[in-house]
Formats: structure tokens, sequence, C-alpha cells
């Protein structure tokens, strides 16, 4: 008799056991189908507390937070959750959610800076970031960021230029500050590379100008393999003393800018218009990519000193005004060779230097 109830109690501790065993499972494999796909776990929570916490919110039954205690239990590792703001699936079950807590997998968001992007345009973006809690909205502010090494003169006057585009991700309650900050400090890192790389009769001076030059050669080209060729022709043209004559500078210069460059534009006397001024402008005019920084740092040898547009992304390089001016006539007015043109054209199609 007493061998009998042994059995059946064994019996029943067994079919128990699998019952609570089936049950767990269904913790670990059952959708929690939380409403929101955000989910912040406070500094402080506990594991045990989330699912008390959900079971309030009639996500899961009382039943479901006892056998949770008994997983605890089994697997205290599981009590270890973080604080943070998560990206969660409605799909996850409870285990997987509180694993997810406890590896600290917190929502990332991305934000962009755009290459040839002035800084107003990503600043005007930044203010639509989401998540991300905007503390810089001025010229004073942006500076308070930089970080400029002391070796390479006085830091810049103005933040154009200074931040490295690439996505960078960030979590819930980070700033733009802080965003920036890592943005800046990526330039800095790529500018040195750069400098230190360079071709060492490049005609100038420090990496600000180095970063001055590579802003130009991104608003004059996306083409990647013309780059150096590009570099090349300002170059050429800094060491004759011959004015830049680059239409993004003017560009960047002026308040109101109509969608094509005038007559009036070109005599502006603004100090970013290379065709009034010789030399480099006063600061960088974009973000640059790190192929503008390696064109700036390393331009190939040529004798060029023009290129016009073709029209479709690519460029035609002129050693002699002449040569040029045919360019511009084929590419920019769409004439033949045998036409005369004495408008004497740049890179951009504007007026050159005669």
């Amino acid at each position: 008799m007493l061998r009998r109830l042994i059995v059946l109690a064994l019996a029943l501790l067994f079919l128990a056991a699998v019952l609570v065993y089936q049950q767990m499972q269904q913790l670990a494999t059952t959708p929690l189908q939380l409403t929101s796909s955000l989910f912040t776990v406070p500094a402080g929570a506990s594991a045990s507390g989330l699912c008390r916490q959900w079971q309030r919110e009639g996500y899961l039954q009382q039943q479901d937070c006892q056998l949770f205690r008994l997983q605890l239990w089994l697997d205290p590792e599981l009590a270890a959750v973080k604080a943070g703001t998560y990206q969660v699936d409605s799909d996850s079950s409870l285990i997987a959610l509180i694993q997810q807590f406890v590896r600290g997998d917190v929502a990332q968001f991305p934000f962009t800076i755009r290459e040839g992007e002035t800084l107003q345009q990503t600043l005007k973006r930044l203010q639509h970031a989401e998540h991300l809690i905007i503390n810089v909205d001025s010229q004073h502010q942006l500076l308070s960021l930089l970080n400029w090494p002391e070796a390479w003169g006085e830091t810049p006057e103005h933040a154009e230029g200074l931040f490295f585009p690439e996505t960078y991700h960030y979590t819930v309650g980070s700033s733009a500050s802080q965003l920036l900050r890592r943005a800046h400090q990526n330039l800095l890192k790529h500018l040195e590379d750069s400098w230190q790389q360079r071709h060492f009769d490049i005609p100038l001076k420090s990496p600000y100008e180095l970063l001055i030059m590579a802003s130009i050669i991104e608003k004059e080209s996306g083409y990647e393999p013309e780059k150096p060729l590009i570099s090349s022709v300002f170059m050429n043209r800094i060491r004759d003393n011959m004015r830049l004559q680059t239409d993004p500078t003017v560009i960047y210069g002026l308040e109101n800018f109509s969608g094509r460059i005038t007559r009036a534009d070109l005599q502006n006397p603004h100090p970013y218009n290379t065709y009034r001024h010789h030399g480099l402008p006063p600061s960088p005019i974009a973000a640059v990519s790190l192929s503008s920084l390696q064109a700036a740092a390393r331009p190939v040898d040529s004798s060029m000193y023009y290129f016009v547009s073709k029209g479709d992304g690519s460029h035609v390089f002129s050693e002699t005004l002449q040569e040029h001016n045919a360019a511009v006539r084929r590419y920019i007015l769409g004439q033949n060779d045998s036409k005369q043109d004495n408008s004497g054209q740049n890179n951009s199609g504007q007026k050159n230097e005669q």
C-alpha cells in the first residue's frame, strides 16, 4: 500500500512538473503583445517588478508572474535588467523581453550628416531628429563644442565644415551636442590623417586650409575619380596667384540665392566670392567627405587650370583658356568649335580671368 502511495505521489509530482514546465515554456514563447514599440526600463527597476507592471496593465495573468518568479529562481541572471529605452517587438515573449533588457540592447536611432551639406541645413534637419534633446541653436554653442588642436593654430571662428558626414546612432535622452561632439572628433581624426598623408608641396599652410579646399572640391564634384584632378586645378591656380573663381563659394556667401548665378552675384564683394578675392575663402563651405579630404591632401600632378561640367556628373579639363572656352561653348552654350564666344567661362560655367 505504501509503495502504491509513493508511486502515485511521484506520478503526481511528475505530472505537476510537466505542467509547470509547459506553462514556463509558454512564458518563453507566447507574445506579450505590448501596444507600444518603445518601452522604458526605469533606473532601479526589477524583473519581477516589470512582470507585475505588465500584469496590472493586462498583458499577463497573476499565475504568469508566479511562474516567472520560479524562472528567476532557476535562472537568477534574468534579474539583472538594465535601465534604458528599448525598441520592443509585439511578438516578443516575456522571457525574450527580459533577456533583451538584461543584454542592455537599448533602442538606437540614426542621424546622418550629409556630404556637401551646409551646417545650417544639418541643424535644420537635426531639429526634427526623433527622441533627441536639442540643446544647440546658435553659432556660439556650436563653437563651444570644438576641441581644436593647439598645434593647428587658433580655433576657427566659424563651425562650418567641422563635423564629419556620417550616420551617427544615439539613444533616447541623448543630446544634439553629444552627437555633434562625436561628429567633430570624427572630423579631427580624418583631417589629421589626411594632413599627415599630404603631398608636402601643396600650397596649403594648415589643416584648416586643407579642410577649406576639401569643401570646395566636395561642392564641385560628387564623382570621386575626378576629385584629385579638380584639386590639382585649384592648387595650380593658387601657385600662379590666380583667383579660384569657383561658383560654390559665391553661392555660399549669398544671403538669397535665386538658383542661378547672375553677373551681380559674381560682383558681390562678400568674403566668400573667389571671383573677387584671391586665395581661399574664410571657412569651409560644406561638410566634407573623406574622398574630398584625401583629394585636397594628395592632388594628382597635372598642368590643368580649368574644368567645365559635361552635364553628366563628369568634367572636361583644360590647360589653356582657349581650350577651356571651346569646352564651355560645347558643353554649356551648346555651340560647336566654329562659333566664337568671348565670355570666358570657368569650371562652373561663369566668367573667368582673361
